[in-house]
């Protein structure tokens, strides 16, 4: 009897010990929703190129404690009713024990209360929005500035500096869009001034005459864009296209990326723009920058973009606290490991992050940059906030 009752008494801690979902004696089951063929794959794509780099490096090391991690990808084509699906399958069908690097403001928000009742961390969405941190969810971890800090700090340089008067917003029709004209409405309080102008727009808009047109012609000297890639290429193509120069646009990390400073014939130059990280260019990179960009391309067959930068960086960081959290995995220690970060550097030296049981915001740096010759160039920073 004593015997059955032991053996009883080590199953039941047994199972005890691996009773979060996702998580088992050999495997760790990561999800992300994302885009993948909609109006920002462009992100989605390379973010999940980047993740899987990470993990297939840590699985081909033999993973951590016996475990190896599997990585579940779902496409939501930047659209809430699709990330819906796309989440609840991870969530339930998969049964996934961590989400990781899905894309999108609206898509997160909208999936986020069903995905912490089912105590699954969230960690380092591919957003910068406030709500990913705030309110504070011992579950809720992400890093680098908000929009909101983005846009405001662009804001008081450019109104300071280039002696800008007739501030407008052109954003994005989502909870994404919302958090720049938050900012907008605070900075130009605190500095005495109200707004000209604004004009809004679908994340699926193709042309923005009417949205550039009505900004012209209220006078407008500088225009913060709550927009992403596409939605910050075009608008800014067409003021120039109608000759509309005396004007400075500034955007956010979500328009960080190569695609946007690269567009032919220098046409995305003088676009200001705030991001948490500098991207290292191939020709100026270091060596061990360049030795990561050799190697994904030469498992992807093509550039690294910013996108790939944050998948690798933040899988990276999901590592090292899988392997803090020891064998006796769960999401509690998962957890405290993610607590212990202090000062992390990140496997490529582009910047560090720090967690406590107060702290969610892994940093909070922003640098500023112009598009010149089709690159981002730095003009100001590393700025603290």
């Amino acid at each position: 009897m004593k015997i059955f009752v032991y053996l009883f008494l080590s199953l039941f801690l047994s199972c005890l010990s691996f009773a979060d979902q996702g998580i088992t004696e050999d495997q760790i089951l990561i999800g992300m929703h994302t885009d993948l063929s909609g109006p920002a794959s462009m992100i989605g794509k390379q973010s999940v190129d980047g993740v899987n780099m990470r993990i297939d490096e840590f699985n081909q090391a033999g993973g951590a404690h016996g475990r190896t991690i599997k990585f579940i990808v779902e496409d939501h084509q930047y659209t809430v009713p699709r990330a819906v699906q796309a989440a609840n399958k991870l969530l339930r069908k998969d049964k996934i024990g961590f989400m990781l690097g899905s894309l999108g403001t609206p898509m997160n928000n909208a999936v986020m209360s069903d995905q912490l009742s089912m105590n699954i961390p969230s960690l380092f969405p591919l957003t910068a929005a406030r709500s990913m941190f705030e309110p504070y969810d011992r579950l809720k971890f992400t890093s680098g500035s908000t929009y909101y800090d983005q846009i405001r700090t662009g804001l008081k340089y450019l109104i300071e500096n280039n002696n800008r008067k007739s501030v407008c917003v052109l954003y994005e029709d989502t909870d994404f869009g919302q958090e720049i004209v938050d900012a907008v409405d605070d900075q130009l309080a605190a500095m005495n001034m109200t707004l000209v102008e604004s004009a809004s727009a679908k994340p699926t808009d193709t042309d923005f005459t009417a949205q550039i047109k009505k900004l012209n012609n209220a006078g407008c000297d500088l225009v913060a864009m709550g927009t992403i890639v596409r939605t910050t290429i075009l608008p800014f193509m067409k003021a120039k296209e109608i000759n509309w120069t005396d004007v400075d646009f500034v955007t956010t990390s979500a328009s960080y990326y190569t695609v946007v400073a690269e567009q032919p014939n220098g046409v995305m130059n003088g676009l200001y723009c705030l991001n948490s990280v500098v991207f290292p260019y191939y020709d100026t990179a270091n060596e061990i920058e360049k030795k990561w960009w050799d190697k994904f391309k030469s498992i992807y067959a093509t550039d690294p973009n910013t996108g790939a930068i944050y998948g690798y960086i933040f899988a990276d960081i999901v590592v090292e606290a899988i392997e803090r959290a020891g064998k006796d995995l769960t999401v509690d220690s998962f957890v405290e490991a993610m607590e212990s970060l202090k000062d992390y550097e990140d496997p490529l030296k582009l910047g560090s992050v720090t967690f406590n049981p107060d702290q969610r915001q892994g940093s909070n740096i922003s640098y500023f940059f112009q598009v010149q010759n089709e690159r981002f160039e730095v003009i100001s920073g590393p700025i603290n906030y």
